[in-house]
């Protein structure tokens, strides 16, 4: 199926200086929001305990914290309602010290004069274990970006590996700071999500850098930014394919899905966006601004294709024993 034919080409670097001023930008202010307010740590990265209660009936919110704050273990805790009116959140720092205590069972005698509920979850996690997945996740997501910075570089050129990394690193700036801007906990569904973006991302960038690399070899217009439109218009339905596939699948969750994916979802959906048109807008252009010539790349190609014939006749006269 094609949206677009691929006999026509659309001149979508008239565009890019545009759109890299403007996202640039935000994604300059995206640092700086994580520097001032930095991002929201759910109970994973930063310790703590949830327990979520299901009520019969509405849930009698400003009873419960009155009830709650009557014991010292669960003083300063958060109580929200999640996903429903007769379902709750309640959200401590502290953990429980003795292990054979069961937080639950404290919950139901504290909140018994509330109503009927039934302790649904609770989820500990030690303040040096949520320090351990924070460090591990930043980890991963810098080795997840070194890795494929080699791997574009040694499948196209270097020019084409760090322009894939600022794209990528373009991507996450814009993203964590909108998941500061609307108050999103950073727990490790999120992280999976941008994780998952990172591979997303790069993956729709390979896919347009290798129509350039076919574009460059078979084409003899030595304009990179016509090139570029060329090849970018050719891969349009297939990007936009995918993106609406994967954007539906991802919208449905975000709408349906409820309060525990509500954080993996609404970072895949912005994601998906910032990836899309970061891939068309951002990571082509920046071949030019690093300097990339379609001159120079022909003549390495040259060079590289004479030295294999030299080295097949070679071995071609090696086996027939004249040389």
């Amino acid at each position: 199926m094609e949206f677009f034919p691929q006999h026509k080409i659309y001149d979508f670097m008239k565009l890019s200086r545009f759109f890299i001023a403007t996202t640039l930008s935000l994604a300059f202010v995206s640092i700086i929001l994580f520097f001032t307010h930095g991002l929201t740590y759910g109970i994973d990265f930063s310790g703590g305990t949830i327990v979520q209660l299901k009520y019969e009936q509405k849930a009698p919110v400003d009873k419960i914290r009155e009830d709650l704050a009557k014991d010292k273990m669960f003083s300063g805790a958060l109580v929200t309602e999640f996903g429903s009116p007769e379902e709750i959140q309640i959200r401590f720092a502290s953990t429980s010290g003795d292990v054979s205590q069961d937080v639950g069972d404290k919950v139901r005698t504290l909140l018994t004069e509330t109503g009927k509920f039934d302790v649904r979850k609770v989820d500990i996690v030690g303040p040096k274990v949520g320090g351990e997945l924070r460090q591990k996740g930043i980890m991963a997501a810098v080795l997840s970006m070194l890795g494929i910075m080699v791997y574009v570089a040694f499948r196209f050129e270097w020019t084409f590996a760090v322009a894939s990394i600022i794209t990528l690193l373009h991507d996450v700036a814009i993203t964590v700071g909108a998941l500061i801007l609307f108050n999103v906990e950073m727990s490790l569904d999120v992280l999976a999500a941008i994780l998952t973006l990172i591979g997303y991302s790069i993956n729709d960038t390979i896919i347009i850098y290798d129509r350039i690399r076919e574009e460059l070899k078979s084409t003899k217009d030595l304009d990179l930014m016509h090139v570029i439109n060329t090849s970018v218009s050719k891969t349009l339905s297939r990007t936009i394919l995918t993106v609406m596939t994967v954007f539906f699948v991802v919208f449905t969750l975000y709408i349906f899905g409820g309060e525990i994916i509500h954080g993996f979802s609404f970072t895949m959906l912005l994601g998906l966006i910032i990836g899309s048109y970061s891939s068309i807008f951002i990571s082509a252009p920046f071949l030019k601004v690093l300097g990339f010539s379609v001159e120079a790349y022909k003549n390495r190609i040259a060079i590289r294709e004479k030295n294999k014939v030299e080295k097949n006749k070679m071995r071609s006269q090696y086996e027939k024993g004249t040389v």
